[in-house]
């Protein structure tokens, strides 16, 4: 399957790309690369948010690469190059948050298992932190240490969250699960604008992933629908309730956003401080995707990484 590039932001070398197929069928785009040249420490999985694309983290995929890794990355379904699921394909949708494990479960078979070197890794960004926390629950155990940046774990801007929550499970339930949740129709990521946005305080690469969007129409989505919302909030409650978090015996670190104002920084340290396995630092000040952010912040993110993730096997 095709990635697509911009005259500055061109695809890294030596890319490997092709098309999965999850157990219920739905098609799915990955990518992977080898390391630079010199000693291998393994792979990084790579896994973005909701809305997000393999060719928006081609500056990251070049950095995990300078550093010895192989690198390793799928769509979810429902957006990037991966099968839309509803005919209107700005339409962010999922019938079931558990699906999102079919896609991780095919990737690290198909994949990373047989085709990247390990000890395997992961890093994973807001809703793909949010995917993997659960199929640890789920009893899957794919990587050594996982990095998770600003995991979806509330909604700060979800209003009321407490009553949206049984809300839009109810919704759902009646027969609204593809609608556009409330105020939503047909915002796609590629209209939005730099002034006022809660995803980064940097304007080169905010601008980027838009102009990547508006070349590339494939690529852009949309607001969530009703049953994305309330298979998002199904799932963050599990997580969250104390007799989860201490279920959780996976190594990992969560990286949260100082300046965060889209997913709950609360539920974040109260996920965090519970943890058995697990370490929380927070960059200040920084919006909410720490990749994507101004370089002051970026470096932050980087040493946190490069002190959790040593590239040797745990033992």
């Amino acid at each position: 399957m095709t990635l697509f590039a911009l005259p500055n932001h061109p695809v890294p070398d030596g890319c490997v790309t092709g098309e999965l197929i999850a157990e219920d069928g739905v098609k799915l785009r990955f990518a992977r690369w080898a390391p630079e040249a010199g000693s291998v420490k393994g792979t990084v999985a790579l896994f973005g948010g909701r809305c997000e694309f393999i060719e928006k983290y081609f500056e990251v995929v070049r950095e995990l690469r300078s550093r010895g890794f192989a690198v390793a990355m799928v769509d979810w379904r429902g957006q990037g190059g991966s099968q839309r699921l509803l005919r209107n394909p700005l339409k962010g949708h999922v019938a079931r948050f558990s699906d999102y494990l079919l896609d991780l479960e095919v990737f690290a078979r198909e994949v990373m298992l047989p085709d990247c070197p390990p000890p395997h890794f992961a890093l994973a960004h807001s809703m793909g932190a949010t995917i993997l926390l659960s199929s640890v629950l789920d009893g899957q155990r794919w990587f050594d240490r996982m990095v998770l940046t600003a995991p979806m774990l509330g909604l700060d801007a979800v209003p009321f969250e407490g009553i949206v929550r049984p809300m839009s499970l109810a919704l759902a339930h009646l027969g609204f699960a593809r609608a556009y949740v409330p105020g939503g129709h047909g915002r796609a990521l590629s209209r939005m604008r730099f002034e006022g946005n809660l995803l980064t305080s940097d304007r080169a690469r905010f601008e980027r992933t838009q102009a990547l969007a508006s070349a590339f129409p494939m690529l852009d989505l949309g607001a969530p629908t009703m049953g994305w919302l309330a298979g998002a909030e199904a799932t963050m409650a599990e997580l969250t309730h104390p007799d989860t978090i201490s279920r959780i015996r996976q190594p990992l670190l969560i990286i949260a956003a100082g300046g965060e104002r889209l997913v709950s920084n609360k539920a974040i340290e109260h996920f965090s401080a519970r943890l058995i396995a697990g370490a929380h630092v927070v960059v200040p000040a920084s919006r909410h995707e720490l990749m994507m952010e101004r370089d002051i912040f970026r470096a932050q993110f980087w040493a946190a990484f490069d002190a959790f993730i040593p590239g040797t096997p745990i033992l």
